[in-house]
């Protein structure tokens, strides 16, 4: 009974079907006829202009988007235990090519303007001084907690006063629109770049950076190449990638996930760390407790002396969220 991470979840047999209908000779790189449709694809989901590029990974999704945005010399401005700063091995640094991560605290690892302005206010406009270029704010947030559109609206609107660009980070942006039950556009707002994640919900090896700026895709396009991302059958990426869209299977996968981590919530009550909105739980617990959660079966990571996480994804059974259900209520 495996609540290890949505990364481990098996890939859905929609996204399998696509790859092994995508299994024809086409152009090689993007050229194909399916890297070819994602623009339109995304753009009618997300209601505007938007570019759609493929690429393996969320580290290199986000890596990516934020250095259309950074200068060597600047730095991003994002919550402290964002993905960016804690699980991406320094590949900001790496593909930034040394522009630095400003650190910002907040409830549930989601940033406010308020936090911003104490973080970037205090930097003078000087050369001595590393300056801010963009915001990355995460969508889910780190503790599983969604930005509602209104504070989404609140962060672009500082960003844009700044002239920041503004990225989202949107490993589980389906859970996080799945729970605010909006639209695409209403979840991710007025961001410069999202990168829209798909691996933790469903598919094998493809992530969507969405550009609502030409230039920045056009720029992307050639930091992809040197990066070691423009894959030479990337026709499997964009089959990956439309499959999820068809039919809002993105959506349909998230609220599996959801669901499934609403009915643990409720079982975990007052041990909860954090409101339970998308499809991660923060659970108080002893190291003992843990261990005999262990001995029963279940999988999870523990998270610092006292806690644990668990994830639940788009495939999670759901006689193995009741029984974690029961069980965590027992304890």
């Amino acid at each position: 009974m495996q609540f290890l991470s949505d990364n481990a979840a098996a890939v859905h047999p929609l996204v399998w079907e696509a790859m092994r209908a995508a299994d024809t000779p086409d152009a090689p790189y993007d050229g194909d006829d399916l890297s070819r449709e994602l623009d339109a694809r995304f753009s009618d989901l997300f209601g505007r202009d938007c570019a759609a590029l493929w690429v393996a990974t969320g580290t290199a999704a986000n890596c990516l988007a934020l250095a259309t945005m950074v200068q060597p010399h600047g730095a991003v401005v994002c919550h402290e235990e964002a993905h960016i700063e804690m699980d991406e091995g320094g590949a900001p640094g790496f593909y930034l090519h040394g522009a630095k991560l400003l650190l910002v605290p907040g409830e549930s690892a989601k940033l406010t303007p308020d936090a911003l302005r104490a973080a970037i206010d205090p930097i003078r406009d000087d050369v001595h001084q590393v300056q801010p270029h963009a915001v990355s704010m995460t969508q889910a947030s780190e503790y599983g907690c969604a930005y509602r559109p209104d504070e989404v609206a609140a962060i672009a609107a500082l960003a844009k006063e700044r002239g920041l660009g503004l990225h989202m980070d949107g490993a589980r942006f389906a859970n996080a629109t799945a729970f605010l039950d909006c639209t695409a556009a209403e979840a991710a707002g007025p961001v410069d770049a999202l990168s829209f994640g798909c691996i933790k919900n469903g598919a094998m090896s493809a992530e969507a950076i969405l550009f609502f700026d030409p230039a920045a895709a056009d720029v992307a396009r050639y930091r992809r190449k040197r990066a070691g991302h423009l894959q030479s059958k990337g026709r499997f990426l964009a089959a990956q990638l439309l499959a999820m869209v068809e039919g809002d299977l993105w959506l349909h996968n998230a609220r599996a996930a959801n669901a499934a981590a609403q009915e643990i919530g409720g079982a975990a009550a007052d041990r909860l760390m954090h409101p339970v909105e998308a499809n991660e739980l923060f659970v108080r617990c002893s190291a003992a407790e843990r261990e005999a959660l262990r001995q029963q079966g279940f999988g999870f990571y523990d998270w610092g002396a006292d806690a644990a996480r668990f994830v639940t994804a788009w495939n999670t059974r759901a006689e193995d969220a009741a029984a974690l259900a029961r069980t965590l209520s027992g304890l």
